[in-house]
């Protein structure tokens, strides 16, 4: 057990809302993620208004995979002392920006002084039918949408000092939200990925106690990928024909590449986190 899901292990004993991604109670959703300077990125590689944006869409994307609707933000930044009143309005137009497109109230929050941008966001979801990580069935199909390696290949590429597009994933993630809310009835259990297709899947494989036999092979280039926020969902077969029609009306490319069965799933990817 690695040392990030050991720590985890140590309140999911006692909590029976720990495991997805996020907390459901009631119909609210309740999600939060990190976006830390030297960590998730560098000052150098993304402007502050890139980074802002990126800090609220990887929570976004939490509560569209458990199908919810974001409603309300909170906001905790730890802002370097050297900062300008122009780098703040910049740092804040990124996070107004996203919460707008999403229809997002910002209602609080906290700052404090730091020696690098340190960023922490949670986000408050509303949901009729939520979508768990554990509600994979046996012989259901598993599938991801859009692409995934190019997240990995950029920042490689940024790791060596070099270039990288400014639509690459890496620098803003492409939400696929209304597609998700569109054929969330036909999803049997559904999260984002974050940290690799491979690390979710063993997330899922846990959550749901179901192991997945591929139909084809999948490089690590591919498997191993984090920071790419699409959607990983499964489905009844009987229901393909219904979701590739949906995804076909929001020109979405589904990815369906591995049946769930009796089993386990243990990805062997280097750890993002934790050495």
């Amino acid at each position: 057990m690695n040392k990030e899901d050991f720590f985890i292990n140590e309140f999911d004993k006692s909590s029976k809302f720990i495991g997805d991604d996020g907390a459901l109670i009631g119909e609210y959703v309740y999600s939060m993620d990190a976006f830390f300077e030297n960590v998730h990125f560098k000052k150098e590689w993304m402007s502050l208004k890139q980074i802002a944006r990126k800090a609220m869409l990887v929570n976004i994307s939490d509560a569209i995979a458990m199908n919810a609707k974001p409603k309300y933000a909170l906001l905790s930044v730890a802002i370097p002392k050297d900062y300008s009143k122009k780098d703040l309005k910049e740092l804040a137009s990124g996070f107004k920006e996203v919460a707008s497109e999403y229809g997002i109230k910002i209602i609080g929050g906290d700052t404090i002084s730091n020696e690098k941008l340190d960023i922490s966001i949670t986000i408050v979801s509303k949901t009729k039918k939520a979508i768990l990580r554990r509600g994979v069935k046996k012989n259901d199909y598993l599938c991801y949408t859009g692409d995934l390696g190019s997240c990995r290949k950029d920042l490689n590429t940024l790791l060596i000092g070099g270039k990288i597009s400014k639509n690459s994933k890496f620098i803003e993630p492409q939400l696929k939200a209304d597609f998700f809310y569109d054929v969330s009835k036909y999803i049997n259990a559904s999260m984002d990925i974050s940290d690799g297709l491979f690390f979710e899947l063993e997330r899922m494989s846990k959550q749901s106690k179901v192991g997945f036999k591929f139909f084809h092979y999948i490089d690590k280039s591919i498997g191993c990928s984090g920071e790419e926020y699409e959607l990983l969902f499964s489905f009844s077969q009987k229901n393909r024909a219904a979701i590739e029609k949906i995804a076909s009306k929001h020109n979405i490319r589904l990815n369906i590449f591995a049946k769930a069965v009796n089993g386990k799933y243990k990805s062997d990817c280097k750890n993002h986190h934790f050495k």
